[in-house]
């Protein structure tokens, strides 16, 4: 896109690194490089009050969380996140419990990412001293392909339009944002994948019914509940993909779950008040690469994994720290920072198409039982009994699952 030319707009202003979207890769972004003495300036079209209470992802690996660490980022996580170590399937009747940490040693922390995002933005804005600007309107990026790029926007307060010169832009606005938008088409691949499925997505104000992760592998279609804090579970069913989530009362969504659910001993499912319905359409994409000119993609703008194995949040965090540092040393001068900017994309690339894999497998496994399919529905529980009972096997899905591979 070429340099805006608007009457009426302000004066252009300058700082070294536009962020497009406060997500958590966004804020993580930002708060790495104000750690650093760099200025920036976070550009976000939701207000503060709705990123801080947005229900999204709430499972994160223990290297991201080591990660925040190391950047000071993770004090209120560490304090306040649960923490698990074993998932369990539950397939015709049965219960299979996957002790994870007991082979591996490793765990997952449970901290809804509504919370991080609320720390992430406090420790940027009002600890950092970072620059935000909340609620913009109509985003639009200039010029990534020169030395000079700039961020325009319309100013929620005055209605002008601001335009922002940088050095350099992250774009971390998701998939319909306007850094996605600023890719030209012919320089760029996105590779996408439709499972044909959908899942409803629930949030109950009910506590867990068990203490981890449950995958329900049913003809009717998978059901999974993920315990989000003692007061609040997330639940997912399996449905038509575009199906009305208004299709599903109260009285049916219980009697799904309970259905879908249930296995020899266990008692029903502690129910409550759904707080949130909506129909996710299962699908996963992969832009590459995840950088054009002086515009890098990090988070949901660059790759979506579908939830089938929460990874999403986790992929986010991962491109956050690697652009950080990148941004970092290009902005200090680094002699490293032109071979860590031309490295990023293929470095955050390897780990996102690991997590594409691992979540189509899942996948099989989840909805196999639900296809219709006498082969499909052998081959899933020919996977799972090899799960449990092949150290091998059980070994390979914890690294998967857990993300700890020594080598993407």
């Amino acid at each position: 896109m070429t340099s805006p030319q608007h009457p009426g707009s302000r004066p252009a202003s300058r700082i070294p690194v536009v962020i497009v979207g406060a997500g958590p890769a966004g804020l993580t972004v930002g708060n790495v490089l104000r750690a650093a003495g760099i200025d920036c300036l976070v550009l976000e079209s939701e207000t503060r009050a709705f990123i801080e209470t947005r229900p999204r992802a709430g499972v994160i690996e223990e290297w991201a969380v080591r990660g925040l660490e190391q950047r000071g980022l993770a004090a209120n996580l560490l304090a306040r996140a649960d923490r698990h170590t074993a998932c369990a399937f539950r397939s015709e009747g049965e219960q299979h419990r996957f002790p994870y940490t007991q082979l591996t040693g490793r765990h997952h922390f449970v901290y809804p990412q509504p919370l991080l995002v609320t720390d992430l933005v406090r420790e940027y804005a009002d600890v950092r001293g970072g620059a935000v600007r909340f609620a913009v309107r109509d985003v639009r990026l200039h010029d990534v392909d020169t030395d000079r790029p700039s961020v325009s926007y319309v100013c929620p307060e005055t209605g002008a339009r601001q335009v922002v010169h940088c050095d350099y832009i992250a774009g971390c606005d998701g998939a319909r944002g306007a850094s996605r938008a600023a890719l030209p088409a012919d320089r760029v691949r996105v590779a996408r994948h439709d499972y044909g499925i959908g899942w409803l997505a629930l949030l109950a104000e009910a506590p867990p019914s068990a203490d981890c992760v449950l995958f329900g592998l049913h003809p009717d279609g998978f059901a999974g509940q993920m315990p989000r804090s003692p007061e609040v579970t997330r639940y997912y069913l399996q449905c038509p993909p575009g199906d009305d989530p208004e299709n599903w009362p109260h009285d049916r969504v219980w009697e799904q779950l309970q259905r879908r659910l249930a296995v020899t001993g266990a008692p029903p499912l502690t129910q409550g008040p759904l707080i949130e319905k909506r129909v996710l359409d299962m699908h996963d994409y992969v832009v590459e690469p995840m950088r054009h000119g002086r515009l890098f993609l990090a988070g949901d703008a660059a790759h979506l994994v579908a939830p089938i194995a929460a990874k999403g949040m986790n992929l986010a965090l991962h491109d956050a720290f690697l652009l950080a540092d990148a941004l970092t040393a290009l902005v200090r001068r680094d002699p490293d920072g032109p071979r860590a900017a031309d490295a990023y994309s293929q470095a955050c690339l390897r780990r996102v198409w690991d997590y594409q894999e691992f979540s189509q497998w899942l996948s099989e496994v989840y909805h196999g039982s639900a296809t219709g399919d006498p082969f499909r529905a052998g081959t899933t529980l020919a996977r799972l009994r090899r799960l449990f009972t092949s150290p091998v096997a059980a070994a390979a899905f914890a690294e998967q699952y857990l993300g700890t591979a020594d080598r993407y």
